[in-house]
């Protein structure tokens, strides 16, 4: 096979080009951030053409990703295998050598070594709620913990809602995949589904309509149902409510952590992520999952709902105790 020569920086740029037609805009991001690590090591190497590259320089760079960044292994085995697809991208327009990518390594994951576990419980998102709703009735915060809580959605699914996917009499949302306007959502076509409302949710989105949303438009002329002054409101921004509304601090809680509030850095408005209480917006997700799943939801439910594979609900998802199950399936003995 005869290799074109392509430097590191030009093959990423052309390799996300590549992809943004066919995955989601948050993976192009993860993308491009895991390999930047590599596009560095090669500067620092000075390696300007990657026809160059060998299995022993991949090697060398997993080793070195390793001691810099500090790596558990479950964030080593997801940078190397991004690297990996990266790799046998690049044979395939000539700019390594063939069966390269075979020889990129990472390391082997025991059972729930790549299961994150960590969600809000749902005595937290109880107290939350219902602090935001005696408090910041009807504010952004409010509406935004309140959906990711009960619907289940992603951020990105909340980001993406117009404000005619609500719909108040059917009290329903629809979650439309909508790339070329500015808000792709995860699994594209098949993430696409309507979710039913409970009067409760329903009452909280027409006040937020109604009183405190104003007339946002976004930059392609679109009304956004979560919106700032400025328009749609970013994922960022989204994430940022969760963070610091988890914070038991914020709603009158004693810190867990023994932290006072002019000493801890985790109060300022940008840092709520630094708090070890403080949950994203999927730990979010995780803790609604459980609570349906621990209030009797069947599995076909909750994985419609919340588009979701119940395989990957199974592993990534459901933190019900081996106990809790039990007691769940007690209730069928009758049926025996």
């Amino acid at each position: 096979m005869s290799l074109e020569p392509i430097n590191p920086e030009s093959a990423l740029d052309l390799y996300l080009t590549d992809r943004e037609h066919e995955t989601s805009q948050a993976t192009i991001y993860s993308h491009r951030s895991r390999l930047g690590h590599f596009i560095r090591w090669c500067d620092q190497q000075r390696i300007t053409n990657l026809n160059d590259i060998t299995g022993r320089d991949l090697h060398y760079f997993r080793l070195w990703r390793r001691e810099e960044g500090g790596l558990k292994p479950v964030t080593e085995k997801t940078q190397m295998d991004t690297l990996r697809v990266f790799i046998r991208w690049l044979e395939s327009i000539e700019g390594v050598e063939r069966d390269l990518h075979t020889k990129v390594l990472s390391p082997d994951l025991g059972d729930g070594d790549n299961v994150r576990t960590v969600m809000l419980d749902s005595d937290r998102a109880e107290a939350i709620l219902n602090h935001l709703n005696k408090f910041e009735y009807a504010s952004r915060p409010h509406v935004v913990l309140t959906l990711l809580w009960h619907t289940m959605m992603r951020v990105g699914a909340a980001h993406a809602l117009d404000l005619d996917d609500y719909d108040p009499v059917d009290q329903s949302l629809r979650v439309v995949h909508r790339p070329e306007t500015g808000t792709p959502i995860k699994n594209k076509e098949s993430g696409q589904r309507f979710i039913a409302l409970s009067e409760d949710v329903c009452t909280v989105l027409d006040d937020w309509i109604e009183i405190t949303r104003g007339d946002a438009v976004d930059q392609y002329g679109r009304q956004p149902l979560i919106s700032t002054s400025k328009g749609r409101a970013h994922t960022t921004t989204l994430r940022g409510d969760c963070y610091r509304w988890t914070r038991p601090c914020e709603i009158g809680i004693e810190c867990p952590h023994g932290r006072t509030r002019p000493m801890c850095d985790a109060t300022s408005y940008d840092e709520a992520s630094k708090c070890p209480s403080s949950r994203s917006p999927h730990a979010i997700r995780r803790g609604g999952i459980t609570y349906a799943l621990n209030h009797g939801w069947p599995k076909p439910a909750v994985s419609d709902r919340a588009n979701v594979s119940e395989g990957v609900l199974d592993r990534h998802y459901d933190q019900r105790t081996e106990r809790e199950k039990m007691e769940q399936r007690r209730e069928y003995l009758d049926n025996l």
